[in-house]
């Protein structure tokens, strides 16, 4: 059994505290960033044999550099239980959703799609923008079986992969890493549901006029029921999501079912409890789901581990590479300079930027570090994250408009491209083995993101001016 407290050499911890990681140590986190944007493009077999090492050893140079240079263990430690919590969530709903199999036997229409891509982006808050992508991209395409096009896909990735996820920490992997950081599991939906109808109702209507140029129809008779293979699944999403709300640090767990990390922080000792209960039922939720799954279910969705395993691997080298990148971003935000720069403008035009054209989990982390940098806190430190948060109830607080730019635009322009949010490489595979020719990376961007989608972003952003 694991004591309440796991004591840690103070001296070690308070110089590892104080010292910042060099400039040169992010260099492994952008490499590994561009790699992961340029690789599948430019480079793919290499990068598809070899993803796995590449991640591996650019997150060990900076273990290597936080354990032996700067004695920081204990942000080696928070690192590796975020990334485990996060790759345990992941993996749950990937697994317990690809064991349902939905077969909708209706026509397709305008309005049968819309309705369709609404119930996947309100379904994303549940089981996620991965679990959702999944359940529901093929019966998209078959219920579109003879007028299937492209946009019809990338409006599933606008919709259903991304801007639908934003309610929830368990619907997008930015707000999930928030909750880990400390934001509570309210806090998306009370403040974001305006901009989720917002973003959601505008790219809906833009969808439905596109489809109602599509004159291409499939006659037949159709019996309008809805089969569903595999539906006790729902019982391991539900577990899963039920797991969810087992967070050490906010209520009282059995000592056994956590490790607590000491540390000394600007002379006051931090405690952080580490949670190992919640990621276990996950894994085992994942497993059972497996192994009981309907054959006929995994099957009619092709399932296979290859991309929750993709994301595993390169995750692993994300968490580890970020770690100097949050340091000094929020080291940098504190200061008279980077003060000056942060604002809510700033704020959600540069966390949308980088989450389309990188990805928006780290860059979700990176913002939220730098926003309460500016404000004097530490995004390591989960009692300043609950002050942050708190400040928030009031809308004019300055911490309110920061915390909701950053996980609006985190969660929405991760439909920028097609690494902008892991389902929407997922969803473009999904399609193109089911014979649908869908746009290059360059392509996706120029016919679809910056003619139909910045525009909605840019309203987006018009709206949270006038809300705040």
């Amino acid at each position: 059994h694991a004591t309440d407290n796991a004591h840690a050499d103070h001296s070690e911890e308070t110089h590892g505290a104080h010292a910042m990681p060099a400039m040169w140590s992010v260099i492994p986190f952008v490499l590994l960033l561009l790699m992961i944007a340029t690789g599948p493009l430019f480079y793919a077999h290499f990068w598809h044999k070899y993803y796995p090492h590449v991640a591996f050893v650019l997150g060990a140079i900076i273990v290597a550099y936080y354990q032996f240079v700067l004695h920081s263990s204990g942000h080696i430690i928070h690192s590796f239980f975020e990334y485990f919590a996060f790759i345990s969530l992941l993996t749950a709903l990937f697994v317990a959703s690809g064991g349902i199999l939905i077969n909708i036997d209706k026509k397709g229409t305008p309005l049968t799609n819309v309705m369709l891509l609404i119930l996947g982006a309100a379904l994303a808050n549940v089981v996620g923008t991965t679990g959702a992508s999944m359940l529901l991209i093929r019966p998209f395409m078959r219920l579109n079986k003879g007028r299937l096009k492209a946009y019809h896909v990338i409006f599933f990735i606008f919709m259903v992969s991304n801007v639908g996820g934003s309610l929830t920490p368990i619907g997008d992997p930015p707000l999930f890493l928030g909750f880990l950081k400390g934001v509570p599991f309210q806090w998306t939906i009370v403040h974001v549901w305006p901009f989720w109808f917002f973003g959601i109702g505008l790219l809906a209507a833009i969808f439905y006029f596109f489809d109602m140029r599509n004159k291409e129809t499939v006659e037949g008779e159709y019996t309008g029921k809805i089969k569903i293979t595999g539906a006790k699944n729902v019982i391991f999403l539900v577990i899963t999501i039920a797991a969810v709300f087992l967070d050490p640090n906010v209520i009282d767990m059995p000592s056994w079912s956590f490790i607590a990390h000491e540390s000394v922080v600007d002379g006051v000792i931090r405690i952080t409890k580490l949670s190992y209960l919640r990621e276990i039922i996950m894994l085992l939720t994942a497993f059972v789901a497996y192994k009981s799954s309907n054959k006929e279910a995994l099957k009619g969705n092709d399932f296979n581990f290859e991309p929750i395993l993709e994301v595993a691997f390169l995750f692993v080298g994300i968490f580890f590479t970020m770690m100097p990148a949050l340091q000094l971003i929020a080291d940098f935000a504190s200061s008279e300079s980077g003060q000056a720069l942060i604002s809510t403008n700033s704020l959600y035009w540069m966390t949308g930027s980088l989450s389309g054209v990188l990805d928006n989990a780290p860059t979700y982390m990176n913002f939220l570090s730098a926003a309460m940098g500016k404000v004097g806190l530490d995004v390591g430190n989960i009692e300043n994250v609950h002050q942050f948060v708190d400040a928030t109830s009031q809308p004019e607080a300055i911490s309110y408009g920061y915390l909701l730019v950053i996980s609006v635009s985190s969660v929405f322009f991760g439909a920028m491209t097609y690494i902008g949010n892991a389902p929407n490489f997922m969803v473009k595979a999904i399609a193109e083995q089911n014979g649908l020719e869908m746009p290059a990376f360059v392509t996706y961007i120029v016919k679809y993101s910056i003619p139909i989608l910045l525009p909605v972003l840019f309203l987006t952003w018009l709206f949270t001016k006038f809300m705040m």
